[in-house]
Order: C-alpha cells, then sequence, then structure tokens
C-alpha cells in the first residue's frame, strides 16, 4: 500500500495484564482518534479503561465519540513525565529506530509494528507501572 507521507500510532498499554492496543492510522485528528477509542472499547469490552491524554487538539474535540467504558483525563499541558506511554516511545524507539534510515515509509510503519509488537507485558509494566500510578488504583 502506498502512503501519503503522513501517518499516526494510537497505542495503548495497561490493563490488568498490561496487554497494549495500537493502531496505525494516516492522521491525528479526530476520526482516527474516534476510530482508536471504538477499537479499544472493543478490545476490553468487559474493563473501564482510563485513557492518560495531553493537549492535543484531537484528544480534546467535541466531536469525539468515547465509549462508555473508557474514561479520558488529561496531564498538565508541557508534562510529558506524566504520560506514561512516552516512556513506551522512548523505548519503542530505543529498540527500533536506532541511528537508521529507512528507505519508505511503509518499511517505518513496519519496523514500528514489530518493535510495538516485540514489548513483552514484563517489560510494559516495568516501563509504565510508576508508584505513584499504582497507588492511585491499588492504594498506598
Amino acid at each position: 500500500m502506498r502512503r501519503s507521507g503522513f501517518t499516526a500510532a494510537f497505542l495503548f498499554v495497561g490493563g490488568k495484564y498490561n496487554e497494549s492496543c495500537f493502531l496505525i492510522m494516516p492522521y491525528c485528528n479526530t476520526v482516527c482518534m474516534n476510530l482508536f477509542l471504538r477499537e479499544l472499547s472493543n478490545q476490553f469490552p468487559d474493563d473501564i479503561v482510563l485513557l492518560c491524554c495531553d493537549g492535543a487538539a484531537w484528544h480534546k474535540s467535541k466531536m469525539m465519540d468515547i465509549p462508555e467504558n473508557i474514561v479520558l483525563f488529561y496531564i498538565p499541558p508541557y508534562t510529558p513525565e506524566m504520560n506514561p506511554i512516552e516512556q513506551i516511545w522512548k523505548e519503542i524507539r530505543k529498540r527500533g529506530f536506532k541511528n537508521e534510515v529507512f528507505p519508505s515509509l511503509d518499511k517505518v510503519v513496519d519496523r514500528l509494528c514489530l518493535t510495538i509488537c516485540s514489548l513483552l507485558p514484563e517489560l510494559i509494566s516495568h516501563i509504565t507501572g510508576r508508584i505513584w500510578i499504582l497507588n492511585a488504583f491499588i492504594g498506598d
């Protein structure tokens, strides 16, 4: 498939067993975010999913269609350290995108998918299991 030059990755990690859900989409916009939310909801139909969002426009659009089992919460501006997914992106860059030139966007997307799929639940837990997050759900 030939791509136009823009690609967005929507990624969720966490849950009781440190599962993940990701979609590679053509754009970062509300339509793609809604598709991701629907897929996330379908993948975890019996769970309440707390999804940490930053200030991206597509995270706050009035046109968002948020499924009943997903609750969005927002971190303050300019605080990526509060969003556990940022550490997952750091790990993805470290594992799959060292100093390398790719011949096409399709090859970048292929590598991204392989790298995300290689993240084991134990690693996800280690990266995202910050004590302040865990305490919020299981108490001190």
